[in-house]
C-alpha cells in the first residue's frame, strides 16, 4: 500500500508542548508551570453574555467575518486603547482564536519557496504553519544578552531576495521579552526598506508590566505591510471560548477572509457575544489579573535566581524563562527528571527553537501557593545534582 501522508504533514513536529502536557496528566500531585492558560476562570460579566446568547437561541453561524458589533466594538477598542486603525468591515475578521487567524494569515501571504523569517525563540506553532504553506522558515536569533528582543542588525543579516515576510510575537512566548516603540523603529526600517511583509501576533499585549504596549503598525508606515494578531484567550481568560482576531489592509484581510470561509466559516457566537461583551465590561477583572501576574513574576523571578536558575525579568506575557546550563543537564533532560522525580512540569526551551536551548519555559499563571511549592522543589531537585 502506498503512503498516504503528505510530504509536509510528515515533516512537521509534533506540539513538544503537548508531549509534556500528555505526560502531566498520568501523574498525581504534579505543579503544572508547563501550558500557557491563565489558572482564572472567565468572569461571570463575559460567561453571563455567553449563556444568555444561547438561551436567546444565538446557535446560528454568523458572518464569515464575525458578527457586526463585536468588529464595531474592536475597532473603537483598538483607536480608544493603542490608536490603532482598523475598519470594522473591511479590515478585520474575528477567527477561532489567534491559531486560526496565524495559519490564514500564512496561507494568505506565502508562496512556495517564500523565506518567511521567524523570531527565536517563538511559540511552537510558527515554523510549522510556513511549512504548510510551501513557505520556508529561517530563524532569526534573539539572545539571551539582549532580554531575547529582536535587534535590527540580527535582522538585517537574515534578508535574502526570496524573504516575504517576519513573523514576530511580542511580548514573547516564551521569554516574556516586549519591544518597545525605540526597538521596533529600526524594525520598521528594515521590513519597509526591503519591501517585506509584518505578520505581527500580539495576543499578550494586555500583559505588559512596564509601560504601555506598542502595536507594530502603529509604527512608521508599516500599517500598510503589516498583518496583526490578537484575541481575548490570554487578556480575558477566555482560552476555550476561541475568539481572536486578524486585522490586515483591505486586499490582504479579503484575501484571508476566502481562506477563512472555507475551513471554518466563523467562531461560534456564542463566543463572540461573549467577547464583545469582555470589551464593555472586563476592563477591571483584566487589570486585576494583570496586578496579580505583576506580583507573581516577582515573586516566582526572584525565587528563580536565588536557587540558581539565572533568569531575566520578563517585561510581559506570563512566563519566566530560566537557563539551567550550570545544571549540566539539557533542558530536556532536566525537564523530564524535574518532572519525573520533583512532580514539577515545565516545557524545555528547545522546543521553541536554538535559542531556547539550554533554557526553560515557566507559566507563573498559578497560584503563588503552587509557585512558592514548585520553587521548593525545584530548589530540592537541583540540590539533588550535587
Amino acid at each position: 500500500m502506498r503512503n498516504f501522508i503528505s510530504d509536509r504533514a510528515r515533516i512537521i513536529p509534533p506540539s513538544g508542548i503537548r508531549k509534556f502536557f500528555d505526560l502531566v496528566l498520568s501523574m498525581d500531585d504534579v505543579i503544572s508551570l508547563g501550558v500557557g492558560e491563565p489558572d482564572y476562570v472567565t468572569p461571570w460579566k463575559i460567561c453571563e453574555a455567553g449563556i444568555y446568547a444561547i438561551e436567546q437561541g444565538f446557535t446560528s453561524y454568523t458572518s464569515n467575518k464575525g458578527i457586526e458589533s463585536l468588529r464595531i466594538s474592536l475597532s473603537r477598542y483598538l483607536q480608544t486603547e493603542y490608536n490603532l486603525m482598523y475598519e470594522s468591515d473591511s479590515q478585520m475578521i474575528i477567527t477561532a482564536g489567534v491559531s486560526e487567524a496565524l495559519d490564514i494569515a500564512i496561507r494568505a501571504v506565502i508562496n512556495p519557496g517564500d523565506e518567511v523569517l521567524v523570531t527565536d525563540p517563538i511559540y511552537v506553532s510558527y515554523p510549522p504553519c510556513v511549512t504548510l504553506s510551501g513557505g520556508k522558515a529561517i530563524p532569526v536569533p534573539c539572545d539571551e544578552k539582549n532580554q531575547f528582543k529582536l535587534l535590527s542588525e540580527t535582522l538585517i543579516e537574515k534578508v535574502t531576495p526570496k524573504t516575504k515576510a517576519l513573523i514576530m510575537n511580542f511580548p514573547n512566548n516564551p521569554s516574556g521579552a516586549v519591544m518597545e516603540k525605540s526597538d521596533l523603529k529600526g524594525i520598521a526600517d528594515i521590513v519597509t526598506d526591503h519591501d517585506l511583509l509584518l505578520i505581527s501576533d500580539e495576543v499578550y499585549s494586555d500583559l505588559t508590566y512596564s509601560g504601555k504596549h506598542v502595536p507594530a503598525a502603529t509604527i512608521g508606515d508599516l500599517w500598510e505591510r503589516t498583518i496583526t494578531l490578537n484575541g481575548f484567550s490570554k487578556s480575558y481568560a477566555m482560552t476555550g471560548w476561541r475568539i481572536g482576531y486578524l486585522c490586515a489592509p483591505d486586499e490582504i484581510c479579503e484575501a484571508a477572509l476566502k481562506i477563512h470561509q472555507y475551513v471554518m466559516l466563523c467562531a461560534p457566537i456564542m463566543g463572540q457575544m461573549a467577547a464583545n461583551e469582555a470589551l464593555k465590561s472586563g476592563n477591571e477583572d483584566k487589570e486585576e489579573m494583570v496586578r496579580e501576574y505583576r506580583m507573581r513574576r516577582n515573586l516566582f523571578v526572584e525565587g528563580l535566581n536565588r536557587i540558581g536558575l539565572p533568569c531575566h525579568v520578563p517585561e510581559g506575557a506570563f512566563y519566566a524563562f530560566p537557563s539551567v546550563k550550570e545544571t549540566g543537564l539539557s533542558d530536556t533532560d532536566f525537564a523530564e527528571q524535574l518532572l519525573k522525580e520533583s512532580r514539577v512540569a515545565v516545557v524545555p526551551g528547545s522546543v521553541f527553537g536554538e535559542k531556547g536551548k539550554d533554557h526553560i519555559r515557566c507559566a507563573y499563571a498559578v497560584s503563588r501557593e503552587d509557585l512558592a511549592e514548585s520553587l521548593r522543589r525545584i530548589e530540592s531537585f537541583i540540590e539533588g545534582l550535587k
